[in-house]
């Protein structure tokens, strides 16, 4: 383990806190972050699953967007339903591009005078420059001094209830202030592992405080990138610069529940003369869970094949699925191979390898919903 990160990587308020506990540190959308710790990948995403574990999101851009007509400008630019959206609420969407693909996925909480988004590390600053270009008379500001934690898992609302029990009555997607040990927090009852819990946007100066009180709780532990990868494949969501980009459409990425009817009626934002038709006569790809029989793991970019070996997709994630107890993936293929159960092959180093198109999550959700 390097004893100071990387020359030009950027660091997070834990980055010296992660040093502490024995993490492996990575380069990682251009952040010095934790990958795995001494327990190891398969006890941090065990954990997650059992408990409650901590991981550290701040590398994600934190934005707010103020100004009269937030809501009706950010439609401009997403298909999600905004202006619609309620004081407290939170949605997941996308920024499409004027032919439909994915520029980035995100989410947007209402905070009745503005609006508050979290967009993926890796994207942050083309995101900023596409609103500041597009979004006229509305206010773009980059956060820069709060960091986020995701505190994910069965136990983490027990955990967080004890230093703010108002929390315990949130429901899944939205949005709340409390504080935690002292600290003015904002919590969203939301995370990208498939469990309950909160992704929590602290002062920059409060964060490694917080993080040591988290930790001190008897369920926590702390998880890196390595678990969080695993955890969100076997959810079944879309990362980023793998499962969805540039090329792919929500409608392909089977992110259609995304839209809301208004919008998928409507239209107005870029791409929907594709997205539009893409719901009338469905998509010539789409992404699907994929079962490999036996035990070798399908990675990125496995080819994927009919079983008469015709070439008909690709793997986007793939690995093992621990709480499954055997490899998963997902990824893309011809819209005709895409019901539950088809039999395709997968070409691992050469040789093609049975499995069967299955549906997601593989481990199921377990979100409070209330």
């Amino acid at each position: 383990m390097a004893d100071t990160p990387q020359d030009g990587l950027q660091v997070t308020p834990l980055n010296a806190l992660h040093r502490e506990l024995g993490a492996k540190m990575v380069p990682f959308a251009g952040y010095d972050m934790p990958v795995q710790y001494p327990a190891g990948i398969l006890a941090e995403h065990n954990h997650a699953r059992a408990a409650a574990g901590l991981f550290d999101v701040s590398h994600m851009g934190q934005v707010r967007l103020e100004g009269a007509g937030a809501a009706a400008a950010l439609e401009t630019l997403v298909p999600a339903d905004i202006a619609n959206l309620g004081v407290g609420r939170t949605r997941y969407t996308q920024f499409t591009s004027e032919d439909g693909g994915i520029l980035d996925d995100l989410m947007v909480t209402n905070r009745g005078d503005h609006l508050f988004l979290v967009v993926n590390a890796a994207c942050k600053a083309q995101d900023l420059a596409h609103m500041r270009a597009r979004l006229g008379g509305i206010a773009v500001v980059e956060l820069a001094d709060r960091a986020l934690l995701a505190l994910q898992g069965p136990a983490a609302a027990a955990v967080v209830a004890r230093m703010a029990p108002e929390t315990a009555a949130m429901k899944f997607m939205t949005f709340g202030t409390a504080r935690l040990g002292g600290i003015e927090c904002w919590l969203t009852r939301s995370g990208y592992t498939g469990e309950d819990g909160f992704e929590i946007s602290v002062p920059a100066a409060g964060a490694e405080r917080l993080a040591r009180l988290l930790l001190a709780e008897p369920e926590v532990k702390p998880v890196g990138l390595g678990a969080r990868d695993s955890l969100r494949l076997e959810a079944g969501l879309c990362l980023y610069g793998h499962d969805i980009d540039a090329t792919t459409s929500p409608i392909e990425a089977d992110l259609a529940w995304s839209i809301q009817k208004r919008r998928r009626e409507g239209g107005g934002f870029p791409g929907a003369a594709r997205i539009q038709a893409e719901l009338a006569k469905g998509p010539s790809r789409r992404r699907v869970g994929i079962l490999p029989d036996g035990k070798a793991p399908a990675r990125e970019h496995t080819e994927v094949t009919d079983m008469a070996g015709r070439r008909i997709g690709e793997v986007t994630s793939g690995g093992f699925g621990p709480s499954v107890g055997g490899p998963v993936a997902m990824g893309y293929v011809e819209a005709a191979h895409a019901a539950p159960g088809t039999k395709v092959q997968l070409v691992v180093r050469g040789v093609p390898r049975p499995a069967t198109i299955a549906t997601m999550p593989f481990a199921p959700h377990r979100y409070f919903r209330g």
